[in-house]
């Protein structure tokens, strides 16, 4: 693994050294590939878009497709750019439109859990410039293929995020605490749960929709403030992240009223401009009993 490893992240870290209008040339040739030729996925965007967007037509929906798989060849192109991409080039590209809520929520000693989802380029997260004060954390399911889960792994730690597996959430928590840092955690929280783990369902983009609780149990149990990330789209190669608090004090809320906030906000950002979700995601592959 190491050697096909080392020759993959070279054949990345050589094709990043080309400027992005050069690469998002190398973009629209992949997208003519993978949407003409290869059709990567293509009945499941199509029944995705068809079951959350009812009321559209055909004609619509394929426009948001195309769109959709324009885009994810842009998001691998922009992921490969992170290989040999400092910091401060990056935060160039990605930057906070109101990071002022950050700094407030560190003068009250807040802990932050995020929530965001699979939509525009959540990897570039990672190189947004955090507040000093704060020790960012991103949690991440670990992917089956070792040489990607490796890859993904590298590039959301390269600048300065301590990334951990989800099965480790509660062990690094309370390390972290225990050592004095004032935590902000990201989750993904548009990440379907398996069958078993499946504890809460909701209407998401017009299905029944089996949701993770995990935001919401833990900043419960430590009383976290709760934000929601939207990652906007400003041009080709440009994000923004506008920020929503849900609540400061996540002990005082009601039952699962974190959990509807934070999946109906992304719900939000989804419908305004649908191709910048993760469409090729199987989302739906569990169905409720009342939906059977």
């Amino acid at each position: 693994m190491s050697f096909f490893y080392k020759v993959f992240y070279g054949f990345c870290w050589l094709l990043a050294l080309l400027p992005l209008r050069c690469l998002y040339l190398l973009s629209d040739l992949f997208f003519l590939l993978v949407y003409y030729v290869i059709r990567y996925r293509r009945k499941v965007v199509l029944r995705n878009l068809r079951n959350s967007f009812p009321e559209k037509t055909e004609k619509e929906r394929l426009q948001i497709a195309r769109k959709f798989y324009q885009f994810v060849c842009d998001l691998f192109i922009e992921t490969i750019k992170m290989t040999n991409t400092s910091a401060v080039e990056m935060r160039r590209h990605i930057y906070y439109k109101n990071p002022e809520i950050l700094d407030e929520l560190y003068k009250k000693k807040k802990h932050i859990f995020i929530a965001t989802g699979h939509y525009g380029n959540w990897e570039w997260l990672a190189a947004l410039k955090q507040p000093p004060q704060y020790y960012p954390v991103t949690l991440y399911k670990p992917l089956t293929n070792k040489l990607f889960d490796k890859f993904f792994y590298n590039m959301r730690s390269k600048y300065g995020t301590y990334v951990v597996s989800m099965n480790d959430t509660l062990r690094v928590i309370t390390r972290l605490l225990r050592e004095g840092k004032i935590i902000m955690m990201g989750f993904l929280s548009d990440q379907s749960p398996r069958g078993k783990e499946v504890q809460y369902w909701m209407s998401f983009l017009n299905q029944e929709t089996p949701v993770f609780l995990g935001i919401e149990k833990l900043a419960k149990r430590y009383n976290t403030a709760v934000l929601y990330y939207e990652i906007r789209r400003v041009r080709r190669g440009y994000y923004e992240v506008d920020i929503t608090v849900i609540t400061e004090n996540a002990a005082e809320t009601g039952d699962k009223e974190i959990t509807n906030q934070h999946v109906k906000l992304l719900e939000e950002t989804i419908r305004r401009n649908p191709q910048y979700w993760l469409w090729s995601h199987k989302r739906w592959k569990h169905k409720s009993e009342s939906s059977l």
